[in-house]
């Protein structure tokens, strides 16, 4: 199983249920695995057989840009969704974490796995 990986991806978005976070661009950092479709990159040294990460991550971008979310659940869900959909990956995991929200909290934040099961892929 290949899988690329994003780390530490910081952005500033529109997220919450309170009032003042539908005014106030909070920051939020993203960790993505993504599994390739095709395990053939390595040998073939070709962008046709992997995903393109600088895309996923204007892609990414967009998303933050222009849609608001309550829950960071739906946020993870939608990137989840839009990376298997359109960059045709059959399984991802994202980490989605708030910064700084909660006093003496660093971090809050979520994590999901979407696709096919990483076990069931090397079958």
């Amino acid at each position: 199983m290949d899988i690329i990986f994003l780390r530490d991806y910081k952005a500033k978005t529109l997220i919450g249920i309170y009032p003042w976070e539908r005014k106030v661009a909070q920051t939020i950092q993203l960790d993505l695995e993504i599994a390739l479709s095709n395990p053939h990159a390595g040998k073939t040294d070709s962008i046709d057989d992997a995903i393109d990460y600088a895309l996923i991550v204007q892609r990414i971008n967009t998303i933050l840009e222009k849609k608001h979310f309550s829950l960071l659940e739906a946020l993870a869900e939608h990137i989840a969704q839009t990376i298997i959909n359109e960059f045709k990956s059959p399984w991802v995991k994202v980490s989605i974490a708030k910064l700084g929200i909660i006093r003496g909290v660093k971090k809050v934040g979520v994590c999901i796995e979407r696709g096919t099961k990483v076990n069931e892929i090397t079958k």
